[in-house]
């Protein structure tokens, strides 16, 4: 009978073919297949595809054995190969094999054809049709709010696309809501969710970090040594936070008043901050540029501001944003309606002031101030509350 799976036989014992569903499982034994053995990961596709689990129990109720051996892509361990060499043997015949395009079956079974391990030219060869060179339609390197939303954009307009997500983090986490967390006004685990939940239908995902670009040819190397072929690439790792950058900063975050919104776990201790600070010097700091999200710094004043305003205990608080750019906000037409709530809140402004230094214990903020004649002076500014917002570097 023909099957809906794109079968490949290899020799009268072996066939492979690419993921299987639970309702193919009746057609592989109608078809004869005796064993089932799976080379891909539970999960690698980002959840989508079903687990060994499930597929094995469907196999056993019809007589099938199932057999979970699984095959990261890229170059394949010696011992994954004499394991494959072994079921060979011992399985029941004939036997289908599969993984996400059939590659790493295939591969498997050219090196238990050849004397690989004697033959290093050959063992290359045959690992190499289980790398990811020109797999990928679209390769987008980066799984947060960027590399999600681009994925799932062009899977909607082209369901047939190829694309992988190349992401190292199990958890996906919703930024943007932190500054509300540190306002009292969200819950922060509302804010994180399993990655696997988040990866779009119908795209892969690379569970490990890009190390570095081989553009001519087409290819991104990953950490673990493996490489991923691509014919187009997007790129959207993010920024990193600089913490380092400002002395003293990392030894006392997370106390001694010192908080931040642009952390997970900080966030909810600049609420804590906020409503039990009733009154006393409430510094609040922005780097220069670049940042992610230029407005979050100003957001987290304003809406403590707010909570102080309706605590009735604005009129004790000393309130000031440092920033070490030269205006408040850099689209002008913004600026006018952000200096009302400066001036509702009795807020003061400080231009070209960037924070360099932290001293916790003491509860004290250094500042390098430069003046119109570009002069630099650092001063020292004691705080109650300081909500830091740190600098910010393409990763490395």
């Amino acid at each position: 009978m023909r099957l809906r799976l794109d079968i490949t036989k290899l020799d009268h014992k072996l066939s492979v073919a690419g993921q299987i569903s639970i309702d193919d499982i009746t057609e592989i034994a109608t078809a004869g297949y005796r064993s089932i053995i799976c080379n891909r990961p539970d999960y690698e596709g980002g959840g989508n595809q079903p687990g060994s689990e499930e597929l094995e129990a469907a196999a056993k109720l019809l007589g099938i054995t199932f057999v979970y051996l699984p095959i990261r892509i890229g170059s394949i361990p010696t011992e994954r190969a004499e394991a494959f060499q072994k079921l060979m043997i011992e399985l029941p015949k004939p036997v289908l094999a599969f993984c996400g395009s059939g590659m790493r079956a295939t591969a498997l079974y050219g090196m238990t054809q050849q004397n690989v391990q004697g033959d290093p030219e050959a063992q290359e060869s045959v690992v190499a049709t289980c790398d990811w060179d020109n797999a990928f339609d679209v390769v987008v390197v980066g799984g947060g709010s960027a590399g999600i939303g681009v994925t799932a954009s062009l899977l909607k307009r082209r369901p047939t696309l190829r694309i992988a997500i190349i992401e190292p983090s199990g958890k996906h986490y919703y930024q943007p809501a932190w500054t509300l967390v540190g306002a009292g006004a969200y819950d922060i685990a509302e804010t994180v969710k399993s990655m696997a939940d988040i990866i779009p239908r119908n795209a892969d995902w690379i569970q490990i970090a890009a190390s570095g670009f081989d553009p001519e040819h087409n290819r991104v190397h990953l950490s673990d040594g493996r490489v991923i072929g691509y014919r187009q690439l997007i790129v959207c790792p993010g920024i990193r936070l600089a913490w380092e950058k400002i002395e003293g900063l990392e030894e006392t975050l997370g106390k001694n008043g010192v908080t931040s919104n642009y952390q997970y776990d900080l966030a909810p201790y600049t609420w804590s901050l906020v409503k039990e600070l009733k009154a006393g010097k409430a510094i609040f700091t922005q780097p220069p540029m670049p940042i992610k999200c230029a407005g979050a710094p100003q957001k987290a004043m304003y809406l403590s501001c707010d909570h102080w305003m309706r605590a009735q205990c604005l009129e004790n608080m000393d309130v000031e944003f440092n920033t070490a750019t030269a205006v408040l906000f850099g689209v002008a037409d913004f600026v006018p309606p952000l200096m009302d709530y400066v001036r509702r809140y009795h807020a003061k402004l400080v231009f070209n002031s960037n924070l360099v230094k932290v001293d916790g214990n003491k509860k004290i903020a250094y500042f390098e101030n430069k003046g119109n004649d570009g002069t630099v002076t650092l001063e020292a500014k004691p705080f109650d509350m300081l909500h830091v917002t740190p600098s910010q570097v393409a990763p490395d």
